[in-house]
């Protein structure tokens, strides 16, 4: 009731009446006050601005890398499976060679490898109940990478070429079909030595090497031929001549393998690679 009295009184008289001049007094006393305190608090106002934005950024910041770490694993994601496309459409061409179509050829995973020993052996997810047996050559990213040297019902471990125990029979496919023994090179598990070549062979660099198919010298295992296994890095003549040997760089990257082929038993009417006669 005060209220009205006052607001009706105050619009009823003029702007020289008491009531008016009461308001211009107020105004003029508390005008100070509240720009001394618009002042005052505006830092406050700035820092409570800032700590709201500052919030909110995070809050930004957070969804954007959780939606960054999403994008990544499908980044990921992509990149494996083009890899392993690549892989194996590589083996796939290798299929269709007369040397593989005898064989049942079965994709396994690799599963386990070690870092430290990357160029000796890995573990794969295929084993005995899949028809793997000790001796099955592996191939890899289109070319030969190993042998089955331990089957299990469910896995098996595959020892590479570059492992020390390992010797295959080998041609260079320089037109004389000249053969030899393949081996690691001591030293660098990079790098393969094809030994007791004739020192007359004329081998040159980025010849490709492929299997032989048959039994040599210490070799106890038997590739199917024609498969290939890397090109010659170095064909130094004169080791060539004094030594018959020149080195050879594998085809496989053995240090990125992901997955890998089985060469199992051949089919009914099929056959290993021979040993010659006589």
């Amino acid at each position: 009731m005060v209220s009205l009295i006052l607001l009706t009184s105050y619009f009823g008289e003029s702007p020289a009446s008491p009531l008016h001049a009461l308001q211009r007094g107020i105004v003029q006393v508390f005008s100070p006050i509240e720009q001394g305190a618009s002042t005052v608090l505006s830092p406050v106002r700035d820092i409570a601005g800032w700590f709201s934005d500052t919030f909110k950024a995070r809050s930004e910041v957070g969804q954007l890398r959780a939606q960054l770490q999403q994008l990544r694993r499908k980044y990921d994601a992509a990149l494996y499976a083009q890899e392993q496309n690549a892989q194996l459409s590589r083996e796939v061409g290798l299929d269709a060679s007369n040397s593989i179509q005898a064989y049942r050829p079965i994709g396994a995973h690799v599963i386990f490898r070690d870092p430290t020993l990357w160029y000796a052996t890995i573990q794969v997810d295929r084993g005995t109940a899949d028809g793997v047996r000790v001796g099955d050559p592996v191939l890899g990213d289109g070319a030969l990478v190993g042998e089955v040297s331990v089957a299990a019902s469910n896995y098996s471990v595959v020892t590479l070429i570059t492992d020390h125990t390992v010797a295959v029979a080998a041609q260079v496919e320089d037109g004389n079909a000249d053969a030899g023994i393949l081996v690691p090179a001591v030293g660098n598990p990079n790098q393969l030595v094809l030994q007791d070549l004739p020192t007359t062979a004329p081998v040159q660099v980025n010849q490709p090497v492929v299997t032989v198919g048959f039994r040599s010298g210490p070799l106890q295992d038997l590739f199917p031929p024609g498969i290939p296994i890397g090109t010659v890095s170095n064909a130094n003549p004169d080791n060539l001549a004094n030594n018959g040997e020149v080195q050879v760089q594998p085809a496989a990257d053995l240090r990125r393998l992901t997955a890998v082929q089985i060469l199992t038993a051949p089919h009914a009417g099929g056959a290993r690679a021979q040993v010659p006669s006589g």
